[in-house]
């Protein structure tokens, strides 16, 4: 697959979790927000819980299996670190997740994946 057609299938994966995350209840606040230390696809909100999400298009439920890993979720957690101001309150909690997805699958939502 070229780089081109990668970044389209990477943006309408974005857009489809976006959606899905708005009907589990979550608010986007912001979407891919790029820092020196990485970008975060998806900021959202549900009460009083922030989610840095980083959402994985694949085309097949098999690739989705090994689509993250500790060194992607580490660049994500720094990314999520420096926004972390910007986006929670005091008392908020903070939280990495991960959204899995794969054509004619039910996305799969990892809540606090990341466990530094």
């Amino acid at each position: 697959m070229n780089r081109r057609h990668a970044e389209q299938r990477g943006r309408a994966g974005e857009t489809a979790a976006a959606w899905w995350l708005r009907f589990q209840g979550w608010r986007i606040v912001a979407r891919r927000v790029k820092t020196p230390m990485g970008e975060v696809d998806l900021v959202a909100k549900r009460g009083r819980t922030v989610a840095f999400v980083e959402v994985k298009t694949r085309a097949t439920s098999a690739e989705l299996d090994v689509a993250i890993d500790r060194h992607r979720l580490t660049r994500v957690a720094a990314a999520a670190n420096a926004l972390a101001p910007r986006f929670a309150r005091n008392g908020e909690d903070i939280r990495i997740d991960v959204l899995l997805l794969a054509p004619w699958r039910m996305p799969r939502h990892i809540a606090n994946a990341w466990h530094g």
